[in-house]
């Protein structure tokens, strides 16, 4: 059949259609249409209705997910997870810890419900929530996990949803990208992982007093957030229209969805502070005003020894504090931290820009003290490890640019004044570069050239 577009006859919505597959039941004269997704809806309706009728459950899909999940359990136990984030990650052991092991219970509880179909005893999920401060890691460890699993994951930035009503994003949103990133498949959708960043965000303004007057970013979203976290049946339209009875919508169970929602959750330190100092004078010569260099040390402390209540008094309804019961706190990154980040991880920065230059017959090199540099420029700016990436690129803004002009191949060195003063950084014909490099090799003999341009 050539390719047209067909609308159906029960959804309206406009279809190209590529082959007979695309659209099972199309009669060309009339015109009459129905999509795949509106006969799966009617497929399900009547199992449903049959069910009723016969006071039985529906019929469960078949489970072709499931019946791998024995080798997925085998082959992601939490050591395995873990060992995977190390070589990515850098410090942050407990945080690594606590999402392994999450993410290995949540496919144990994804197995227990299908073998245990019929029972009553459930085994309730564990949703977590990630505190730390900006640059730390928390999206990245996520970003990481959700590359390894072999469960859909979704990252839904909490800060756009709005209470139903208002203009902006319903929190239906964050199961229809869970729902999109399953491929389309309900079952997959119903076992997958939803991460809510920014979540301190949603905080009421009026912390853990009741507001009086409309707050739509806040506590309406908390409120439809707890449903979803609860375990209940979702409903939201396959385009991301608003809903209306005339728009399909897609049914969701999230009973089985494991929710970990995060944030930088500013200011928090300070409630656990007041908690733990309750009887302290707040002034006097007896306070203790800690320096620049103990603060980040006091903040790990503090964000450590965070509690459900403190968490109320940021701002969190009660109701969803008692649904994330495991709370996951990262510490902030110091000077030898960044400086681990830029070199260690697979995808450090440095490694980065080595192949981005190699590709340039180009040999990247950073000076340890530019490094060190780029390392407390971050600190400076108070952004972690997030803005590490930037640094080093407004540094070889000008190199990147001019390298390519001609093919010779060439050394380029970073050195400290080019970070901290914007020098140009050094450009070395290569012959000069192979003579340094030929000094550490001398004492291996049967590592030729060869060795250099495969480890490049």
């Amino acid at each position: 059949m050539p390719v047209q577009e067909v609308r159906c006859s029960l959804c309206r919505r406009r279809i190209k259609v590529h082959d007979q597959y695309d659209i099972p039941i199309f009669d060309p004269n009339t015109g009459f249409a129905i999509c795949k997704n509106c006969i799966r809806e009617v497929s399900r309706f009547l199992d449903e209705h049959d069910a009723v009728k016969n006071n039985a459950e529906p019929q469960q899909q078949s489970h072709g997910f499931s019946s791998e999940l024995k080798k997925v359990l085998k082959k992601n136990k939490p050591h395995v997870i873990k060992a995977y984030l190390d070589e990515f990650i850098i410090k942050q052991e407990r945080a690594k810890k606590i999402l392994s092991v999450a993410a290995y219970n949540h496919y144990k509880r994804m197995l227990y419900d299908y073998e245990h179909e019929s029972g009553e005893e459930e085994l309730d999920k564990s949703n977590v929530i990630i505190l730390g401060p900006t640059g730390c890691g928390k999206t990245a460890l996520l970003s990481h996990l959700s590359r390894l699993l072999d469960i859909p994951f979704a990252v839904t930035d909490a800060s756009s949803l709005t209470e139903a009503g208002f203009v902006g994003a319903d929190v239906e949103v964050a199961v229809r990208n869970l729902y999109y990133a399953a491929g389309k498949d309900i079952e997959k959708t119903e076992h997958g992982i939803i991460y809510l960043d920014e979540f301190d965000k949603i905080a009421r303004k009026s912390g853990e007093n009741n507001s009086i007057t409309a707050d739509p970013g806040h506590e309406g979203v908390q409120q439809g957030l707890l449903k979803m976290l609860e375990g209940s049946a979702v409903e939201f339209t396959a385009r991301g229209q608003r809903k209306h009875p005339e728009a399909p919508t897609i049914k969701v169970n999230t009973r089985n969805i494991l929710f970990i929602v995060g944030g930088a959750f500013v200011g928090i330190e300070k409630i656990v502070a007041k908690r733990i100092k309750k009887n302290a004078a707040g002034m006097g010569f007896g306070v203790d005003i800690p320096s620049n260099e103990d603060e980040s040390k006091r903040y790990d402390e503090l964000i450590h020894q965070v509690r459900p209540e403190d968490l109320m008094k940021y701002g969190i309804i009660p109701e969803i504090i008692g649904r994330l019961p495991v709370i996951c706190t990262l510490e902030t990154l110091d000077e030898d931290s960044l400086l681990r980040i830029l070199t260690e991880p697979k995808n450090a920065p440095v490694k980065q820009y080595e192949k981005l230059m190699e590709m340039d017959n180009v040999k990247l090199e950073f000076e340890e003290s530019a490094l060190r540099a780029v390392a407390k420029k971050a600190i400076e700016r108070k952004t972690g490890a997030r803005s590490l990436k930037g640094i080093i690129e407004d540094t070889m803004l000008d190199v990147m640019y001019d390298i390519p002009k001609t093919n010779e191949p060439r050394k380029v060195v970073i050195t400290e004044s080019c970070i901290n003063d914007g020098e140009p950084p050094k450009i070395l014909p290569l012959d000069e570069s192979q003579r340094i490099n030929l000094d550490k090799t001398n004492d291996e003999p049967d590592t030729p050239d060869d060795e250099e341009n495969t480890s490049a």
